[in-house]
């Protein structure tokens, strides 16, 4: 049991949830000396969705002592992603290695709940305190400056005293919902259900391990295929609400089979294949805190914000916040100074990714945008893409993509203008 500590006896760091983000900024954290404790909720393994990699992830992997687990793994070695259009015509694959053939060009796919435990035991090992099936139920405050948390420990809510709180709870947006700076995006409201499957037809060689997406037929939504070890595949479709779940009964088994059996793309892969387990329904409303620190306090992965699964940056996205949370939080305690902007010092550099990723969403949703059409007209841009596909997206330069998409939209415009 964790007693309630003195605030000279405090930790210097309290991470809530022990996902990737949670994971990956204790074991930074304590690579660093700090005194860390992590508090889990739930106790590992858990089924968690989320399972296909960007290569972008490799350097933190490298740094955190992953890299050599991972690749000693059976998870199937991601070396490309795969589009299939609403007829069931497949895209050529986007291998990684061919935009830069380097180790770090290739990543994995991964069952979430060997993964997250991985990560979380590497934390542990790397010298985290790691405490499971702790639910904390606030962040404590003095002013506007975080100086704790509450937790249920063994039925008793007990108060923990830390410099500085870490909040990576997932999609509880635990301080987020607390502070009421989480904002939902009214664009992009999806739901989906998934399954697993045995069996499904995959391609042979660099592309057997690719995320494959596939339009359905009438384009109201899309599927995931994402191969994993043991020939099982997991599968999702993914819509608005109001067109997966209304006027279908509740009866999800059903909706997944029915639009399977539509989708040509789909169809094909799974005709002899045999479902798995369990049948599986999310809603996947994205949503963005409207700062991702304050005085004592840093949010990190979903718990900050979550996008559109379509180009799978979750992961990727949650290890960076991870990783520049806890060089921020030493340097900060190092300076004596755990201000918001000491301790957000890194959310510009966030932001700037995440927009670039959301401008590729919105044309994926985009009906009237083609990828493969744009690339025909504009193929000094095929290495932009490739870059946001594979999470290089802190930079200056891919956004060029987009100025280039504004300009043919801009002259189809006045041509339609002028006709």
């Amino acid at each position: 049991m964790i007693a309630e500590k003195s605030r000279s006896e405090a930790y210097d760091v309290v991470v809530i949830g022990g996902g990737p983000a949670g994971a990956t900024a204790a074991t930074i954290l304590a690579q660093h000396g700090r005194r860390v404790l992590v508090l889990e909720r739930d106790t590992f393994p858990r089924h968690h969705i989320g399972e296909s990699l960007m290569p972008q992830t490799y350097h933190t992997f490298e740094r955190i002592g992953m890299l050599d687990k991972l690749t000693a793994s059976d998870f199937p070695r991601k070396e490309s992603v795969q589009f299939v259009s609403a007829s069931g015509k497949d895209s050529a694959p986007f291998f990684f290695n061919d935009w830069r053939p380097v180790p770090s060009s290739t990543t994995w796919q991964v069952p979430r709940d060997r993964f997250d435990e991985m990560m979380l035991e590497n934390a542990r090992e790397h010298g985290a305190d790691v405490r499971s099936g702790v639910r904390v139920t606030r962040v404590v405050f003095e002013g506007l400056r975080a100086v704790g948390v509450c937790a249920i420990i063994d039925g008793k809510e007990c108060e923990i005293a830390a410099k500085v709180v870490v909040d990576a709870s997932g999609q509880d947006t635990l301080l987020a919902r607390q502070l009421g700076i989480k904002q939902n995006d009214e664009v992009l409201r999806n739901g989906a259900i998934y399954a697993y499957y045995q069996g499904a037809q995959r391609d042979e060689g660099r592309n057997s391990g690719a995320t494959i997406i596939i339009h359905t037929a009438d384009r109201e939504g899309w599927f995931w295929f994402i191969p994993l070890a043991n020939d099982i595949t997991s599968v999702g479709v993914v819509a608005p609400p109001e067109y997966l779940f209304t006027g279908r009964g509740d009866n999800p088994q059903a909706t997944l089979e029915a639009e399977i059996a539509k989708c040509p793309g789909a169809e094909r892969r799974l005709a002899d294949a045999k479902q798995v387990g369990r049948i599986y329904v999310t809603r996947d409303f994205s949503y963005l805190a409207r700062r991702m620190a304050g005085d004592g306090w840093v949010l990190c992965g979903d718990a900050y914000g979550f996008l559109d699964p379509v180009y799978s940056s979750g992961v990727m996205l949650a290890l960076r916040m991870g990783e520049h949370a806890a060089d921020a939080i030493h340097d900060a305690l190092n300076a004596n100074d755990i201000s918001a902007d000491r301790l957000g010092r890194f959310e510009d550099e966030l932001r700037g990714g995440m927009k670039s990723i959301r401008k590729l969403v919105d044309r994926f949703y985009d009906r009237g945008f083609s990828f493969a059409q744009f690339l025909r007209r504009h193929p000094e841009h095929h290495d932009n893409l490739v870059r946001i596909l594979v999470g290089d997206v802190f930079n200056d330069e891919v956004d060029a993509i987009f100025a280039a998409m504004s300009a043919d939209e801009q002259a189809v415009e006045s041509t339609t203008d002028q006709g």
